[in-house]
């Protein structure tokens, strides 16, 4: 009887293991990485908008958002590897995701509507997925994707470390038209949010707004959103 109980709680603690090897697989991978490699979902918190490309997240005041987008390369669903320079010229929407993350799986759809709605613009998304491409490519697949997806399994956590950025997901940099970043939205993408940052996008490509002005009236304008969406009249009217 003893040898019965003590076989019953390991045969349970594989069985788990086994259902989570799905979302968990990518992170046990990670195990022996640095604590601060961890990939982790973003906390959803009102706070939580726009960090200026001009200062070091606050998280982690030893690194810093780059002025401009850093070039790496990562292969794409199509096998080939890719520069992220490949997309220079573009008004870009890099976003960084993963199938296991729920706040990622939300916001794919506004970002192929986006995508489609400024075509004419020139606007493009393009998507590095820190996962596994089987289960990258299954979900591009039922969601509809059709901007490019970089698979991040190997040299994804680095591309995240480029943009002066702890292994939070997801996040959002907007680049314009010559690769500056203007802003860089950690956690879920809202449309309002959205249509603020490419209005802004928009006039400072078309030389209506400079480079500072942009990033301010981004900030501004994002967290009055976001205290907008957490009921806090008093701070939404700031």
């Amino acid at each position: 009887m003893s040898g019965r109980r003590a076989t019953a709680p390991r045969t349970l603690a594989v069985a788990a293991v086994l259902l989570a090897s799905g979302a968990l697989g990518f992170l046990w991978q990670r195990l022996t990485a640095p604590a601060s490699s961890t990939l982790r979902v973003a906390a959803p918190s009102p706070a939580a908008a726009v960090a200026a490309p001009s200062a070091p997240p606050a998280a982690l005041p030893e690194r810093r958002v780059p002025e401009s987008l850093p070039d790496f390369s990562l292969p794409g669903m199509d096998g080939v590897l890719h520069r992220l320079s490949d997309w220079r010229g573009h008004p870009l929407v890099v976003n960084f995701w993963a199938t296991w993350c729920d706040p990622c799986r939300r916001e794919i759809p506004l970002l192929v509507v986006l995508r489609r709605e400024h075509r004419r613009e020139g606007l493009e998304v393009v998507g590095i997925a820190v996962d596994f491409r089987e289960p990258v490519e299954k979900f591009a697949r039922h969601m509809g994707i059709d901007y490019p997806v970089l698979i991040g399994d190997k040299g994804g956590l680095e591309a995240v470390a480029s943009f002066g950025m702890d292994t939070v997901l997801p996040f959002s940099v907007f680049a314009d038209r010559r690769g500056r970043i203007v802003t860089l939205k950690v956690g879920e993408l809202h449309r309002d949010e959205a249509n603020l940052i490419l209005e802004n996008l928009r006039a400072l490509d078309a030389g209506r707004l400079g480079l500072p002005e942009a990033r301010e009236q981004i900030d501004a304008g994002v967290r009055r959103l976001a205290a907008s969406r957490a009921g806090s009249p008093a701070a939404a009217a700031q």
